[in-house]
């Protein structure tokens, strides 16, 4: 069982909030860090900095953008008229007229409902009742965002679990290759002398083959790489967001892997490390997308 994430994900919830439809879509993709948008329409602008630190929370890395819209439903009922502001600028502007052009037909009234602030419309602001329902969509979205990484995570660790396994069915192999290296390499060597028609000295060439073969011996490095395999596949399973950890697990097995190449100095163990590497590779560029 894991509990791993991926970076990827999507979620979105839709539903009516006072008398607005208001729709969230959380969208992300792999980012070393956490690279969050978010878009959301100015009657919600006073509440940015609380979604922004909710998100954060619950995102925790990867390029994460956030689309909030609302569409007012019935928006001329929330129309509101100051009166007070309506009748002194009514009488202000009578007075003037009555002192500059008292015959001048002028509908004043529609002058004054032209002026700043007359009017206002509720939906510039929202109150507590409508910041609990815009929080609650948001919150189903990241549940939707949540689920839909976790099951790109589960994925993930599967084909993740899988590349090791190959790694370490290869090592295995290397290490049944390796058992029979020095008597190879012994026959080989041999020969190229015989070709080359040279007497030697039986003793001296069996102690320059034990030393040569121990310049390529390769016990740490199959001891290292087996234990770094183990380690991954324990990561795999962690509680914690594990993107990082077996990002750093994959450089160490790399080395390993490219140590065993140098040394090993046989064809059969060579195209092995290859596969080794091409598991590695794959294993490498999936791991960019692991929270």
């Amino acid at each position: 069982m894991t509990n791993m994430r991926s970076m990827t994900g999507f979620g979105r919830a839709e539903g009516i909030v006072k008398d607005r439809k208001v729709t969230v879509e959380i969208r992300s993709l792999n980012s070393k860090q956490l690279d969050l948008l978010l878009k959301l329409p100015g009657v919600f602008k006073e509440r940015e900095q609380d979604l922004r630190q909710l998100i954060s929370e619950r995102a925790v890395r990867g390029k994460v953008e956030v689309f909030i819209g609302a569409d007012a439903i019935h928006a001329a009922k929330r129309t509101a008229f100051d009166a007070g502001l309506i009748k002194a600028y009514y009488d202000e502007l009578k007075a003037i007229r009555d002192r500059v052009a008292p015959d001048a037909q002028t509908d004043l009234l529609a002058h004054v409902l032209r002026l700043p602030d007359v009017a206002t419309t509720s939906s510039e602001r929202i109150d507590e009742e409508e910041w609990i329902g815009l929080l609650a969509l948001v919150k189903t979205a990241l549940i939707g965002f949540d689920r839909f990484r976790k099951e790109e995570g589960a994925r993930l660790a599967t084909e993740l679990g899988s590349r090791v396994a190959s790694i370490e069915r290869q090592l295995t192999e290397v290490e049944a290759l390796d058992s029979e290296r020095m008597g190879r390499t012994r026959e080989r060597l041999l020969a190229k002398l015989e070709d080359l028609r040279m007497e030697i000295d039986r003793d001296r060439f069996e102690q320059e083959l034990v030393y040569y073969l121990e310049k390529l011996d390769i016990t740490e490095e199959k001891v290292r790489l087996s234990g770094h395999c183990g380690y991954f596949t324990e990561t795999l399973r962690a509680d914690d967001p594990q993107g990082r950890k077996l990002g750093f697990i994959a450089q160490e097995m790399g080395r390993e892997i490219n140590t065993l190449g140098s040394k090993a100095n046989d064809a059969a163990m060579q195209r092995k490390v290859v596969g080794m590497k091409d598991e590695l590779e794959k294993i490498k560029e999936q791991v960019l997308n692991v929270l």
